[in-house]
């Protein structure tokens, strides 16, 4: 039996793109015990998975603001004593960056990463191994590939992002037929205009779909209320954890979403998805291979309004 350490940290994105090496290494070796140490905020991602046996969280984000308290100290210590609890067959990151190469080479284990080539940063001294993967291939292919070579199996043809949510009932959600609109993302450029959200949210009102606008800071929640009062019978959900947004795309009737995790996340537990791209290109971390969503729009060229619609259209009826 197998023991598989995963190195995947962030972002959000970044992990969903990473789900589909579970699904093939569970498909070429179906005893395998699968670990992955992920970022404290993302790990409720790698917990959808059936085949991840143990979420290993960790909190470089956080620590790194407060190295010089004590209980950071100590939380530090119970994470490297947890991480080294086992010793692993193979460790594999698919990271590619400094953090996640020093968490790499903290396991126990043979390691595997990018070659000089293929990551960001020249981390090959990490690794026992280290394997090319060409940048010309998408995220999730990249991660494939890596994990593939690492492990000595063949590719699965189809990619399965393996997770499931269940949708929930909630109070504050008046109605069962709903589209999510996720408007907000990190980088202000990445921002669809808000006339285009609310002509989104007054389709749906014809369709008779209640539009659900979630926020994250108090900037996103200020203008999930401005699209709110010009969307009739609209709804500004509660600030959600990351469990419940899962259960709420799951239940969607379709999603919209910018560039952005909970959009990857959307597609990857099979809704109805339109990712909305308008400083980014989606060749190489849009949504991928998903078969109930679509990418429109590119690195300055913002998705019509009318193009929007058409795909909706296609992708409820």
């Amino acid at each position: 039996m197998k023991k598989i350490l995963l190195v995947k940290t962030s972002s959000m994105g970044d992990v969903v793109h990473n789900l589909p090496v579970a699904s093939d290494i569970r498909a070429s070796f179906p005893d395998a015990q699968i670990t992955w140490v992920v970022e404290e905020p993302f790990a409720a991602i790698p917990r959808l998975h059936a085949a991840v046996g143990q979420v290993i969280p960790v909190a470089i984000r956080r620590w790194r603001k407060t190295l010089w308290r004590r209980e950071t100290r100590t939380e530090i210590g119970e994470f490297l004593q947890r991480l080294r609890e086992h010793s692993y067959d193979a460790v594999i990151d698919t990271q590619g960056l400094l953090k996640s190469a020093l968490l790499t080479r903290a396991a126990r284990g043979r390691r595997y990463g990018l070659d000089w080539a293929s990551a960001r940063e020249p981390l090959t001294l990490f690794y026992h191994r280290t394997f090319s993967v060409p940048w010309t291939l998408h995220a999730v292919e990249r991660n494939r590939l890596l994990a593939a070579q690492a492990l000595g199996y063949a590719l699965p043809a189809r990619v399965d992002y393996g997770i499931h949510a269940t949708a929930a009932d909630f109070a504050w959600l008046p109605s069962a037929r709903y589209g999510v609109l996720l408007h907000a993302t990190s980088a202000e450029r990445k921002l669809w205009r808000e006339p285009n959200w609310i002509e989104i949210g007054r389709h749906f009102l014809q369709q008779g779909i209640t539009s659900v606008v979630p926020w994250g800071s108090a900037a996103e929640r200020a203008r999930s209320d401005r699209l709110v009062a010009q969307i009739p019978g609209a709804v500004v959900p509660p600030a959600l954890h990351l469990n419940d947004a899962a259960a709420l795309l799951a239940g969607a009737r379709a999603v919209i979403g910018v560039d952005t995790g909970l959009t990857h996340l959307a597609a990857a537990l099979g809704a109805p998805t339109i990712g909305v791209y308008c400083a980014t290109g989606p060749g190489a971390t849009g949504i991928h291979a998903c078969p109930r969503a679509v990418n429109l729009g590119g690195a300055g060229i913002p998705p019509a309004i009318g193009a929007v619609v058409s795909a909706l259209e296609r992708l409820i009826t």
